[in-house]
């Protein structure tokens, strides 16, 4: 039986995007050893699992990216959840900041990577399919939100363990990963602190939050 995994940057203040859907603080807080964090993470991934909205961000950046991130993006399975059965949507503002920030920072852009056409789409049910995913063979299987989609994550007790990266801003509103969430205690088996102040926190929720 292979797990969930939540993986989510934060504010200090429990926001994954500022007003706005901004994500621009992750960026300009990240450093090289948060970004190594975050390689690994997403190379221990049997699959990536994501609502429309973020898939179609990913989408959007990922397979004509460089940077180290790319290759595990591209490379492992993605699964998309859609109620609508539509994977069509609008770049958001968080998408146009990557993109700024990619070109500010003098970046090449590839040709399309390969891996993205293999996509599955779900989103019926999702305690139901996400419990026959978890019963598939291969390694754990990453969440990478939005906020809606890791919310209905967490609210249904479908995750396993969480990898959070908590930045040093408070963004004093926006969206936010616990909102509407029955409280629950999260027991931290690795704390790491980075340079730039992030710490970078993998827990595991309370058997009554499962």
């Amino acid at each position: 039986m292979r797990r969930l995994v939540l993986k989510m940057s934060m504010s200090l203040d429990g926001y994954v995007a500022g007003p706005g859907g901004r994500i621009d603080w992750i960026m300009r807080t990240l450093d090289s050893g948060a970004t190594t964090w975050i390689e690994q993470t997403l190379w221990q991934a049997g699959a990536h699992l994501a609502g429309r909205r973020t898939y179609a961000d990913m989408l959007g950046y990922w397979p004509t990216s460089t940077e180290p991130l790319a290759a595990p993006m591209n490379t492992i399975p993605k699964i998309v959840f859609s109620r609508s059965g539509n994977l069509e949507s609008e770049p958001t503002l968080a998408l146009r900041n990557a993109v700024d920030a990619q070109r500010k920072a003098g970046l090449s852009v590839a040709p399309p990577a390969a891996g993205w056409d293999g996509t599955r789409m779900l989103g019926t049910d999702l305690a139901g399919e996400i419990a026959a995913l978890k019963a598939e063979p291969g390694r754990d299987l990453l969440a990478h939100g939005g906020a809606s989609f890791a919310r209905s994550l967490v609210g249904l007790g479908l995750v396993d363990e969480y990898r959070l990266l908590v930045h040093p801003v408070v963004l004093g509103g926006g969206l936010a990963l616990f909102s509407g969430v029955a409280a629950f205690d999260l027991t931290a088996v690795q704390v790491t602190a980075f340079s730039s102040g992030i710490v970078g926190i993998v827990g595991l929720p309370s058997p009554a939050a499962q």
